[in-house]
């Protein structure tokens, strides 16, 4: 019998780019295909996704992609991966309303093939028969996976935390995991990301009351910033609102589009006379309103931001305001949040966020959830994912506790490669695997080399050096004239770029005339000789760019 094989394209060894790859013979699927977004060293890339250059190669195995919940981190590459893959894409009813929305920016939205599935329903995609698993996490209509193969069933637990009161009463389901683990499960793939928490996740109706005390303390307007995509925090925000007979008023493109998607599919119900920014809502008593909007992280285009920096149309910051910004704060982005809370203080609000309040929880599993569900499905072999290398190490402790022999658990990062039959499971050699950056309307055209000269121009400037050189004789016409930037202030370069002037004509009257008369030796001489200059008389190593005209 032919083996199974579990790829990982992402998502192993970092927090995003989710992409999961199950291969038997002939056939193939990819469970998620999520993005990442850049930090502060990619300068100018606007999004990460997976490299699939492996999956093309082998694009007529691919049967389809079926997604666990609509989390960026999991769909967000779809955009740009469906532009290569013609492929079916299988995922719940709110994962594809969500996704539909993000692929009609793309111009997608009549060519993509989404196909509805539901938790406890499955179906078939040769040798592959599939079944949703209902989990509870931070966005609604989230499932785990169980995928029956030809050599035994794999069980994606996706992203889930065991919520015993959610707000959509949509419940864990621990008995679909724990028929399965009566089964027999072959490989469990088990979300990592709080494997360092120990004790239980708290429910999302923890923060609805911590939510209710600041509603009740609030005598200006309120501003919620919240992921979009969290529609339970929207359904409480909401709810506080109507209670508090505050307006609710939707901003951001990304809040409002996906608020709409969620009330249209059931998932989201919303009080009457609920607007948006762009509409009349100027003339309401200051303590009537609830601004509801994007911006938790500080992102800089969003609605938050520029209201922070009194840079919107519309919306005001004034004294006796209070802001939420309802969610963690995502490693990397710490800076960026602080400056924008020093920036609300400046505008006279009072400002409640994670490390004052308690008004965000988090949708993954931490230690005893994590515990529960290796005891339901008792996997012979055992693989961590959604997480960084610390966390991959220490859930395969975690399982080692509950029993899991320790050479049936599995440290992968992405490109590595398990084999699994019925009775074995052992690492092959690993497949190439990267990340695609992208930048505009730019994909993958962007290697490491530009981030680095992007780095180097950020960190130390620039020197273009100008020169006109005679075309026969190699003499000097006219020039050099220095130009900096990002280098030295006007004051103080005057006569350092006196005497680089000097170093550029020294080096030209030693260089012999076939150098001269060669325009791309020339740059490099000159380059080569105002970087030493820099560096010996100001330590410092601008990118020098020589531009050599011909007459």
């Amino acid at each position: 019998m032919e083996p199974l094989r579990i790829i990982p394209l992402g998502g192993l060894g970092e927090f995003g780019l989710n992409m999961m790859l199950l291969e038997h013979g002939e056939s193939a699927i990819a469970i998620d295909c999520g993005l990442m977004f850049p930090g502060a060293e990619l300068l100018g890339i606007d999004l990460v996704i997976p490299d699939i250059s492996y999956l093309l190669e082998k694009k007529k195995k691919l049967k389809g992609i079926v997604l666990t919940h609509a989390h960026e981190d999991h769909i967000g590459a779809l955009p740009y991966i469906l532009k290569q893959l013609a492929v079916p894409v299988f995922g719940s009813r709110l994962t594809l309303g969500l996704l539909g929305n993000k692929l009609r920016e793309h111009g997608l939205d009549k060519t993509a093939d989404l196909r509805e599935i539901r938790a406890g329903y499955g179906w078939e995609l040769a040798p592959f028969k599939i079944e949703g698993i209902k989990v509870t996490h931070s966005l609604m209509d989230c499932l785990a996976l169980a995928v029956d193969t030809p050599c035994g069933t794999v069980i994606h637990t996706g992203d889930f935390k065991i919520d015993n009161t959610p707000m959509n009463g949509e419940m864990f389901d621990f008995q679909k995991f724990a028929a399965y683990g009566e089964r027999g499960v072959l490989l469990l793939l088990s979300d990592s990301t709080n494997v360092e928490r120990e004790g239980y996740t708290p429910s999302e109706r923890e923060v609805g009351k911590n939510l209710e005390e600041i509603f009740h303390g609030s005598h200006g307007r309120l501003f919620v910033a919240t992921f979009s995509s969290n529609i339970p925090r929207i359904q409480q925000v909401a709810e506080l609102s109507e209670r508090f007979d505050r307006r609710l008023i939707l901003s951001g493109r990304s809040m409002i589009n996906n608020s709409q998607i969620a009330s249209d599919l059931g998932f989201l119900h919303l009080p009457d006379g609920v607007v948006t920014e762009s509409e009349r809502w100027q003339d309401l008593p200051r303590d009537q309103i609830t601004f509801l909007t994007t911006g938790s992280q500080g992102e800089p285009l969003s609605a938050l931001h520029r209201i922070a920096l009194d840079d919107h149309k519309r919306i005001k910051i004034e004294r006796g305001d209070t802001v939420v910004l309802s969610s963690k704060f995502i490693p990397g982005n710490e800076k960026t949040i602080n400056n924008l809370i020093n920036h609300l203080y400046r505008r006279g609000a009072e400002v409640h966020y994670e490390k004052v309040s308690e008004i965000h929880v988090s949708g993954h599993a931490s230690q005893e959830e994590l515990k529960t569900m290796l005891q339901l499905t008792r996997p012979r072999y055992f693989v961590p994912v959604h997480g960084e290398y610390r966390h991959l190490v220490r859930h395969i402790q975690l399982a080692q506790k509950v029993g899991i022999p320790v050479e049936n658990c599995f440290l992968m990062e992405d490109g590595g490669v398990l084999e699994l039959t019925a009775e074995s499971a052992r690492k092959l050699e690993p497949v190439s695997v990267g990340r695609l950056f992208v930048d505009g309307k730019g994909v993958g055209d962007v290697e490491d080399v530009v981030i680095r000269d992007r780095r180097h121009l950020s960190e130390d400037g620039m020197v273009l050096a100008v020169m006109a050189i005679h075309q026969q004789t190699g003499e000097l016409v006219a020039g050099p004239d220095l130009i900096s930037r990002g280098f030295m202030r006007a004051e103080e370069s005057e006569e350092v770029m006196e005497q680089a002037k000097r170093v550029v004509l020294e080096t030209l009257r030693e260089i012999n005339r076939e150098t001269r008369t060669d325009p791309t030796e020339l740059q490099e001489e000159v380059r080569k000789a105002l970087r030493r200059y820099f560096n010996k008389k100001l330590e410092r190593r601008p990118v020098v760019l020589p531009f050599i005209m011909e007459t």
